[in-house]
């Protein structure tokens, strides 16, 4: 063979070889993406206006099955939590139960704007959704749970209070005092980051005026001729109908088991005042678990992944299950199945 054809050749060989890598990885993407579940796109009347949600099935069988309503934390979070959700999804189905969640308001062309709910409005649409499921024929209307993060922590015990038919609660990282979990918050990053004693100084000095603007109902130009800074009107507003917040009251109306679920790397909340006031509240024999995980942020990604952008996105892309801290997935699984032991 000549050597321009031999060049040739081992070109398109090298070629080759790296479309078969690139296949391979987009298999092995597609593959990782890929759950066991048969999602449903369903449309659930809402206490004030219809909610766009998505029903995720176990893959295989009729039901009825139990259910896992999802109450969304903080931010614009659409029916999967930005595909967050279906490793969880997943995991319960693995248990025989189904999952529900939908998008907040004004996400994804649902009506409505998330920042005009209060808490109490969150719940009462977490109640309309809970009526509406029960009469699906998929769905075991007596074994229904909830499972929320961070912010539905002010949620999901107003709703477990209210419905007696609910069987558990999966609280993650929540907080229960919105004020004491905000100076927490503020604190904590500034620590984390190294803050001087005058950053944190002022830091307080700032939410003290924030918290003086609030009381007296100040108006967003109010508030930010005062200098309040990093909000938009409709964050000034939705703060001013939550700010107050406190889900001890509404815990301690709460019959059913919980598991509380904490992350020993968390800013957000302060897990130490979490659990203290859970365990406190929800005092009946055998009612509350605690779980809690030693390599996880707020989210319960492990902390060596959440700390690194290019780790979070390439184990985000290739390995999604492999987010979450060692046992999180498993231990809410186990959970769920006992309840179906309960029965």
């Amino acid at each position: 063979m000549q050597p321009h054809r031999r060049k040739s050749l081992r070109i398109l060989m090298s070629i080759l070889a790296v479309v078969a890598v690139c296949a391979a990885a987009g298999g092995w993407v597609v593959y990782q993406h890929t759950y066991d579940l048969r999602e449903e796109r369903v449309t659930i009347p809402g206490a004030s206006q219809p909610l766009q949600g998505v029903l995720a099935l176990p893959e295989h069988g009729e039901g009825p099955f139990g259910l896992v309503v999802f109450v969304h934390g903080d931010g614009p979070k659409d029916a999967t939590g930005e595909t967050f959700y279906r490793p969880i999804w997943e995991s319960f189905a693995a248990a025989g139960y189904a999952s529900l969640s939908w998008d907040k308001a004004g996400i994804n062309g649902a009506p409505g704007n998330w920042l005009d709910q209060s808490m109490t409005d969150r719940s009462a649409e977490t109640l309309a959704a809970i009526e509406w499921a029960r009469t699906r024929t998929q769905i075991d209307p007596d074994r229904i749970g909830l499972w929320g993060a961070s912010q539905a922590g002010w949620v999901l015990p107003k709703v477990a209070a209210q419905d007696s038919r609910l069987r558990f609660v999966i609280a993650v990282s929540p907080a229960v005092n919105w004020l004491q979990q905000g100076r927490y918050h503020t604190l904590a990053e500034l620590r984390e980051r190294g803050a001087t004693r005058a950053e944190v100084d002022d830091a307080l000095a700032r939410r003290e005026n924030t918290l003086a603007l609030l009381e007296r109902a100040a108006t967003f130009p109010e508030a930010e001729a005062a200098g309040v800074t990093g909000l938009t009107a409709d964050r000034w507003r939705f703060i001013q109908k939550n700010y107050t917040a406190d889900a001890t009251a509404d815990l301690a109306q709460v019959r059913i088991p919980v598991l509380l679920i904490l992350a020993e790397h968390d800013l957000n909340v302060d897990i130490a005042d979490t659990e203290r006031t859970y365990r406190a509240q929800l005092a009946r024999p055998g009612q509350l678990q605690v779980q809690s995980y030693s390599d996880a942020r707020h989210s319960l990604v492990r902390k060596s992944i959440e700390d690194s952008a290019v780790k979070s996105y390439l184990t985000a892309l290739a390995a999604p299950r492999s987010l979450f801290a060692e046992g999180f997935l498993a231990d809410q699984r186990r959970f769920v199945e006992d309840r179906r032991a309960d029965e």
